[in-house]
């Protein structure tokens, strides 16, 4: 309650100890030139000292030679323990156990392990035959390939393609049992709502560690069209505070960044120390965040 008291009182950052621990989440370029945005991304938030980088992996393998290229120079370049995103999607057990088993040999300890979307042109997952059904399946797998740390996907609002609450916890406890470290969940825009589904994980027997995805809004009709998807409901307020930005990318990005630390440091007042940034391959955005939060580069 201390600490809640303090959320309330101006200003509303100071004091912070930068107590908190992060990770930051990159997608694999399609261009030299966007290689060159995700690298300068990279070197901005590696001094933070992050838990873990991740980088993203497309559908049926689409983007699995830039995938491991990044994950592996994240690694040994900067330094950061980097995570590879791995799906069930198009794919065999002995496509995807061979996939994991190489990112062993080249040193990568951790996974995101995800069941994966539809590929394009499909409304609906399906099972590859004689692939993994589903994420938790996935994860028993990779236990037996390796001792990986494997981090797992959570729905605050629940998954579109789970029936209800319970039928997605379930499956989240059932991701937990196979061997997941972690539950990272998907964007949010309501405190409110990581916090009655912490509440709820944790009555469903849910024990492991779970920590909320931050997407800072580099574009409100990007993120409208990725909630559309996802399940994310968008405040009602939002829209008004990006009304007319559109042309103005810097002032759109100091409301984004008050929007989402502010979002943050509620966070922080209910408990929260873990956060991890959906980063878009930008790094200016979840940098200021974290500074807010009083996190400094480190030595």
């Amino acid at each position: 309650m201390r600490e809640a008291q303090r959320a309330l009182e101006a200003p509303l950052f100071s004091g912070l100890p930068g107590d908190i621990e992060v990770s930051f989440e990159f997608f694999p370029p399609k261009s030299d030139k966007m290689g060159e945005t995700l690298w300068q991304s990279v070197e901005t938030l590696a001094p933070l000292g992050p838990r873990f980088a991740s980088v993203t992996y497309g559908a049926g393998g689409s983007t699995r030679e830039r995938t491991h290229q990044q994950v592996v120079r994240i690694q040994n370049e900067a330094g950061i323990p980097a995570a590879a995103h791995l799906t069930c999607v198009e794919a065999t057990r002995e496509q995807v156990d061979d996939v994991a088993r190489h990112y062993w040999e080249e040193g990568i300890r951790h996974i995101v392990a995800l069941r994966g979307d539809p590929p394009d042109g499909q409304s609906r997952y399906s099972a590859h035959p004689g692939g993994y059904a589903n994420a938790a399946e996935l994860i028993a797998g990779l236990k037996k390939v390796a001792d990986f740390e494997i981090s797992v996907a959570a729905y605050p609002e629940v998954h579109p393609d789970s029936s209800d609450r319970k039928a997605d916890l379930d499956n989240l406890k059932a991701k937990f049992d196979a061997g997941a470290t972690r539950a990272i969940t998907q964007f949010f825009f309501e405190p409110e709502c990581f916090f009655d589904f912490r509440d709820q994980a944790a009555a469903a027997g849910i024990k492991g560690e779970i920590v909320p995805g931050i997407m800072p809004v580099m574009s409100f009709a990007a993120v409208q069209r990725m909630s559309g998807l996802c399940g994310t409901a968008i405040p009602h307020w939002m829209e008004g505070l990006f009304e007319g930005l559109d042309e103005r990318p810097e002032a759109r990005q100091l409301v984004s960044a008050t929007i989402a630390a502010e979002m943050c440091r509620r966070l922080y007042a209910g408990g929260v120390r873990q956060f991890h940034f959906y980063t878009l391959n930008r790094a200016e955005l979840s940098y200021a965040i974290c500074h807010m939060l009083g996190l400094r580069p480190k030595a």
